[in-house]
């Protein structure tokens, strides 16, 4: 065991320094690129070979590195829509030794188990239900008087439904002091239909968009390199002054404040908007 793990420490460098999401705030922005270059790859590696869900958690790879590396996780809390975007989770609370063993009897889960791990705090087979456990959590936070930070995440097929729009209309209501991360891949198990997904797919696809979202790349590539490396987390601001009218409309009627849309990829940007609104 000692020698697997001696070979796992030399292929993923980063990754064998981390045993949960704090460690991370050891690194710098430039290291976590390579962080998450580990994870994509250690993704691969055991995917590969025990099988699993691949496309949609390499779709998550930079969005967790840049959410882990700026929120304080624990006390902080992230609930995911299901398991199947949740392996970058896994990796980066300590659970990289236990690929192998992934989807097989007495191993490791392919979903979130709450009997598996401390952060691991709500488990789900099914789309859709993310929001409402965070608004539950957020609202005995504050009922408790802590006070932790509270995000789901949940994809376009889940935010579609119909408790995800329940939670989305009670906590913009209550005001409740929560984030929900959007990560619109545009895929699932069956088409997406209804008024939802087309909105979504017009706000991905309007051309005043994504023109404001190029002027708003161009301004900042203008800017002297310590300024812009300052001003890249605003892009999606200077795109939403571009561009107001259609920049979450949906989203800001029923009181959520809606910052994007934002390349789940770019991970220097999502670093700095993941601090941005932690804080």
């Amino acid at each position: 065991m000692e020698q697997g793990k001696d070979a796992m420490d030399s292929v993923y460098t980063h990754l064998s320094d981390i045993a949960e999401p704090r460690d991370l705030k050891r690194f710098s922005d430039k290291e976590l690129l390579e962080v998450a270059r580990e994870v994509r790859q250690a993704i691969l590696d055991h995917v590969s070979k025990t099988g699993g869900h691949l496309s949609s958690n390499l779709g998550t790879v930079e969005l967790t590195v840049a959410m882990y590396a700026a929120y304080d996780i624990p006390p902080d809390k992230v609930v995911w829509d299901t398991g199947h975007q949740a392996y970058p989770h896994k990796i980066l609370t300590g659970r990289l030794e236990q690929f192998p063993t992934l989807r097989k009897h007495g191993g490791m889960s392919g979903f979130l188990r709450r009997s598996e791990h401390e952060l691991d705090i709500f488990g789900a087979g099914h789309a859709g239900t993310a929001v409402s456990a965070a608004l539950g959590f957020a609202l005995a936070r504050d009922t408790l008087g802590t006070k932790e930070r509270v995000v789901a995440v949940a994809g376009d097929a889940s935010i579609a439904t119909g408790m995800s729009w329940e939670a989305l209309n009670h906590a913009g209501e209550l005001h409740t002091d929560m984030a929900v991360v959007l990560n619109d891949n545009r895929m699932s198990i069956a088409p997406n239909v209804g008024a939802l997904t087309n909105y979504l797919a017009k706000l991905r696809s309007r051309p005043e968009i994504q023109t404001a979202a190029q002027r708003a790349k161009r301004v900042v590539e203008k800017m002297p390199e310590p300024v812009a490396k300052m001003a890249a987390g605003l892009r999606h601001g200077i795109t939403h002054y571009l561009a107001p009218e259609e920049t979450g409309t949906v989203f800001e009627e029923i009181g959520w404040e809606y910052i994007g849309p934002i390349d789940g990829h770019d991970l220097l940007v999502l670093l700095d908007v993941f601090r941005n609104v932690r804080e």
